[in-house]
């Protein structure tokens, strides 16, 4: 997998309180075609699959949940809730779950997630170019 520094939600960040991911992405205003009569509507999650990857880098204690947000707010204060992950309880290092592809119908403005159920522990996750699958 191939991390961009653009699309990173979270870089060994710590995890111990229910909380957003440092960064969100945001995916822009829509704007209306020149000559259109209106804007474009947003749909993110139509054509290529766009794979996230949630990796935990320091052991986590507890039961880490991983939801990845939609919000019309930079802070993710109006979350919609488009995909989900629940690590297994106390998660070891290296541990990741790749989120193969997003929903469709993404369409608000900005991009995140929330991790809660943890005590301790930290992660790494971001949009990739592909996600290793062994099975």
């Amino acid at each position: 997998m191939i991390f961009s520094a653009q699309q990173l939600f979270s870089d060994d960040q710590v995890v111990n309180t229910t909380e957003n991911s440092e960064n969100v992405i945001d995916l822009g205003a829509a704007g209306t075609p020149y000559g259109a009569a209106a804007a474009l509507e947003r749909d993110v999650g139509k054509g290529t699959p766009v794979p996230i990857l949630v990796q935990v880098t320091g052991a986590i204690t507890g039961t880490l949940v991983v939801k990845v947000y939609s919000s019309a707010n930079s802070d993710l204060s109006s979350p919609t809730t488009v995909a989900q992950y629940t690590f297994p309880a106390s998660a070891a290092a290296g541990s990741q779950v790749a989120i193969q592809v997003l929903p469709n119908q993404i369409d608000a403005r900005y991009l995140g997630l929330n991790y809660s159920g943890a005590t301790a522990g930290t992660v790494t996750a971001g949009i990739t170019m592909g996600n290793q699958t062994n099975g």
